[in-house]
């Protein structure tokens, strides 16, 4: 299982969006170590499954932290992320 931990925000996605297609490949990603979200961080893990439904695959976002899981809902797309 992969993980993403650390920030997902506009100064830090872009290391994160260069292994796109490494984590979208895998089947579980592990958000527990997420510390922080923004706009650019869910556009990260929307980009995850759009990646993985272009292979026919679905990626499951496992133990996202309270934050993360809110400002999913907020933006509408937490069913569309995998949130488990």
């Amino acid at each position: 299982m992969s993980a993403i931990s650390g920030a997902l925000s506009f100064a830090t996605v872009d290391s994160w969006f260069a292994r796109v297609d490494e984590l979208a490949s895998g089947e579980r990603i592990d958000l527990a170590g997420v510390t922080h979200c923004d706009s650019a961080g869910a556009a990260l893990l929307l980009e995850l499954q759009r990646r993985a439904r272009q292979r026919g695959q679905r990626v499951e976002m496992v133990n996202a932290p309270p934050a993360l899981r809110e400002l999913l809902s907020f933006f509408g797309v937490d069913a569309v992320v995998g949130l488990v």
